[in-house]
């Protein structure tokens, strides 16, 4: 019953293409959110032994690797970690195109136990397209560490999937992870996860949508969810059906007169901002499944007014901009100290160095080329660039560490969808 570690047949520079279990094989697609340990535990599984390729069109890695479990052979699939599969970016649109596409039977959605709410949001999306999926709670040592506790019984009973937690990094919990996944494959029946219920207005035009794309899709993709992206006017999905599954929504006259009248009554209800209204009942859906997985009788946590404080449109604007400004302020006044300590040191071996040239008589040109040359050049670049640069960075990883950068993302997205761009594009601006 232990879990045996096998290397991939493959070679490494392979091109990743669509799998297919043959009853023996079975596939998962391993997703997350990026640093929840997701690499750890797939290293974990398979032993370090894997290779990578890209999915079909997209230059974006994806690792598979092997492994046995029960006598059988399981191929897991390390998608590259993402906060959604709406296809914003590369990865998500590598992520979202596995789980329609590439043969998985069954996904384990990895979570990080000190941030539970953010992750679940992955967990929702994901339970849409595959109702086959396993929650794994990762870190949980890190959470016991900031005394963070999660109910895991009661998070599998409200979601309707398993709930297995584990600690990649000491290697516990694989095990009960690998038995879930292979108890969730041999059932029968498919479960019946909680599903994320949007305004009325919206279930209704996705539902008036189904009949059409039933007959299309032929099972291949949940009707609902593809009727959701295709109301929401997602660019990539038709090119990716109409190559994979070789059925092209924008060619279909019918279903285009469908898409324009049910979009019409979504704007006669009163809902122009599809897109923000999805992302809002996600949220809500995952901040309800968070609280669910408290622990009976346990306070709500300190940070969650915080959080609210952090993402409203009235203060979270005003916060992000005193936030980021603050950052940009201890980086300026805080770099300078250092900065004219470093030039005068730079500078003083500069001036020895000048000495030791004149004293051993060497050409002008050669002083010239190697001590105003290319090592003023360096000490300028050194002790300009190097304060503010190791001041910044590591505010900036505190940030990503408290969870705020997804925030920043989640605040400006509806701003940067207007130019076509997508909310984590602001964190490079």
């Amino acid at each position: 019953m232990g879990l045996t570690r096998s290397a991939t047949g493959a070679g490494a520079a392979a091109a990743l293409q669509p799998l297919a279990g043959d009853g023996a094989e079975r596939v998962v697609a391993l997703a997350g959110n990026p640093n929840v340990g997701k690499s750890t535990l797939f290293n974990g599984l398979t032993g370090l032994r894997q290779h990578t390729g890209n999915w079909p069109g997209k230059t974006v890695a994806v690792a598979q690797g092997c492994c046995q479990w029960n006598g059988r052979s399981y191929t897991l699939v390390d998608l590259p970690g993402t906060y959604s599969l709406l296809a914003h970016s590369a990865e998500e649109e590598v992520a979202r195109d596995f789980l329609c596409f590439g043969g998985a039977q069954g996904a384990v959605v990895v979570c990080d136990a000190t941030c539970l709410e953010r992750n679940l949001n992955l967990v929702f999306q994901t339970l849409e397209l595959e109702p086959r999926t396993v929650v794994c709670v990762n870190l949980l040592d890190e959470a016991a560490r900031k005394h963070i506790s999660v109910d895991l019984e009661a998070l599998s009973a409200y979601l309707g999937v398993p709930v297995v937690g584990c600690s990649a990094g000491r290697e516990e919990g694989l095990e009960e992870l690998m038995e879930a996944v292979d108890g969730l494959l041999d059932e029968g029946e498919a479960p019946k996860p909680r599903q994320v219920r949007y305004p009325p207005q919206v279930e209704f035009a996705a539902a008036s949508l189904r009949p059409l794309l039933e007959s299309r899709l032929q099972g291949r993709l949940p009707a609902r969810w593809a009727a959701l992206r295709l109301l929401e006017g997602d660019p990539t999905l038709p090119p990716s059906l109409a190559r994979q599954a070789g059925w092209d929504p924008a060619a279909d006259r019918e279903l285009q007169q469908a898409l324009t009248s049910a979009r019409e009554q979504l704007t006669h209800s009163g809902i122009e901002d599809l897109s923000g209204q999805l992302a809002s009942s996600l949220v809500q859906a995952a901040h309800q499944a968070a609280r669910a997985a408290m622990p009976q009788g346990e306070a709500a946590p300190q940070g969650e007014r915080l959080d609210r404080l952090l993402t409203a449109r009235a203060t979270g604007i005003p916060a992000m901009l005193l936030l980021l400004a603050a950052v940009l302020w201890l980086t300026i006044e805080g770099a300078n100290y250092p900065s004219q300590l470093l030039s005068d040191g730079l500078f003083w071996v500069q001036d020895r160095l000048t000495d030791l040239f004149v004293w051993l008589q060497a050409p002008e040109w050669l002083h010239g080329a190697l001590v105003l040359g290319v090592y003023r050049v360096l000490a300028w670049v050194v002790s300009v660039m190097l304060p503010p640069m190791a001041i910044f960075f590591p505010l900036f990883t505190l940030l990503e560490d408290f969870g705020y950068l997804p925030r920043v993302a989640f605040l400006l997205d509806h701003g940067f969808q207007k130019a076509k761009a997508c909310g984590k594009q602001a964190l490079t601006m």
